[in-house]
Formats: C-alpha cells, structure tokens, sequence
C-alpha cells in the first residue's frame, strides 16, 4: 500500500492474468484484507501487457478432457470467480479497474465489477465468451446492459468484438481514457485524489448508487435518508461544513 491506496494486482502474465480458482480465491482473500485496512480507495491491475484475458482455459479443457460433469466445472471454475466478482463489487472502498492491454470475457466482467473503468489508449475491452461457446457469466449480463442498454450489450455478446480505449470510452464502458506516456502519472493523481475524499460517505455513495440499480425511488430516497444519518456523524462532514464556509479546500481524514 502507498499511503492511503492499496494496489492490488492479477499477477498471472504468463497466462495474461487468466483467471483461476487459485487467482479468484487469491483475488478475494486481498480485497478482504483491503477492506479491514487503512486504505481508503483501491486499484485493481494486471501485472504485464494484459489486464486480465478472462477465464482459464487450460482448466477448462482439463475438465473436459477428464469428463466432468459440468456441475463440477461450474462449482470449480465459475463460482470461485462469481464470488470474487461479488468481493470486488462490494467492497466499501472506491475500486478503480487501471487497465492498460485487454481486459476480455470473465476479465471484463471483473474491470465493470469496479466503481471506475481507467484505461490508456493501449487499453481494450471485449466480451468474447462466444470464442470459447460460452455464455457470459462474471456478471456481464448484470453490469454490461445497464452500461450500453440492453440490445447494444447483445450486439457486444453476440460478435465478441474487442473495442479499442476510444470506442470503449464513447460507449462509457471506460471511464476515462489517458495517453499512454502520462497513464501512470494520470491514474494516480485521479486515484489519490479520490482517497483524500470523506471516505465514510463516499462508501455510502457507493452502496446507495449500486442498490438504485434495484429499487425504486421510494427505497432510494430512504436509502439516502439513512446513509445521511452516518455521514452527518463523522468528522469530515464537520471539516468539510466548515472549509466550506470559510473559503478553503477541506482536509479530510477518512473519518
């Protein structure tokens, strides 16, 4: 960890950071151990050129090649990664995906499991599940229609074409697009940026957007009204009051 952002980084670039089961379980036993820490915003990476290619297809063709019912396949490959997908989703931090190469299948799904999509023009996003006959899983069809509507998310599925940082940006499958040479230095001045915030109410923010996706506005606005109730408690919001009157940037401390 760097002062108050925590890296965590697919570290598989052989296997351009395939995903799995022994990746997924790795995956969730950092973001867990994130979220019990100082940290107060988190980056998720690939180590090498790729951020993540998707799921592992050697284990895949080993569970064919050993005759295992898919049941098996399921529980052994994909329910490791939904529930990583879940952890990332869920954690109480902002989530920023750094994406700079492709993140592709199970491996979009993970990028648009973060609360921010930030790539370099090197970077890429494709849904190409139907390479390898697959459905999609990951939570593409949960993540992907509320992004670009339901029939463009079918069109993205059904070809599996890899959309470059431009096209992926246009479409708000990324959230911001930086110049390759700058990537670094752009990403951490957004991402410190965002860990100087009120962290307390920036984690409400982020639940009461997530849950809107499911509720009415009835639910939302008490929703809201209780996620207030936190956030007038903790000191940041007193310090942020107070800058506010007085004409000056807020120091907030996460609490």
């Amino acid at each position: 960890m760097e002062g108050d952002v925590a890296t965590v980084t697919l570290n598989r670039p052989a296997a351009r950071n395939a995903l799995s089961k022994e990746t997924a379980d790795a995956l969730i036993d950092r973001f867990e151990s994130v979220a019990d820490s100082d940290a107060r915003c988190v980056v998720l990476e690939g180590a090498g050129p790729a951020f993540c290619a998707g799921g592992d297809i050697d284990a895949m063709l080993e569970g064919i090649d050993n005759d295992q019912p898919p049941a098996e396949r399921v529980e052994l490959v994909v329910s490791a990664l939904h529930e990583a997908i879940r952890t990332v989703h869920s954690c109480p931090l902002p989530v920023v995906a750094k994406i700079d190469g492709p993140a592709f299948g199970a491996g979009a799904g993970l990028a648009l499991a973060c609360d921010l999509q930030v790539a370099s023009t090197d970077g890429q996003i494709g849904f190409g599940f139907r390479r390898v006959g697959l459905a999609s899983d990951s939570g593409v069809s949960y993540f992907l229609p509320r992004i670009v509507g339901p029939n463009k998310a079918k069109e993205l599925l059904f070809t599996g074409d890899l959309l470059d940082a431009e096209t992926a940006h246009e479409l708000g499958l990324f959230t911001r697009v930086f110049d390759a040479e700058t990537f670094e230095s752009e990403v951490s001045a957004l991402v410190d940026d965002i860990a100087s915030g009120p962290t307390v109410a920036l984690g409400h923010a982020k639940r009461l957007v997530n849950r809107s996706l499911d509720s009415s506005l009835e639910q939302a606005l008490e929703n809201e009204a209780a996620a207030q109730g936190v956030a007038f408690t903790t000191d940041d919001h007193e310090e942020g009051a107070t800058a506010f009157v007085e004409k000056r940037d807020p120091e907030f401390k996460g609490q």
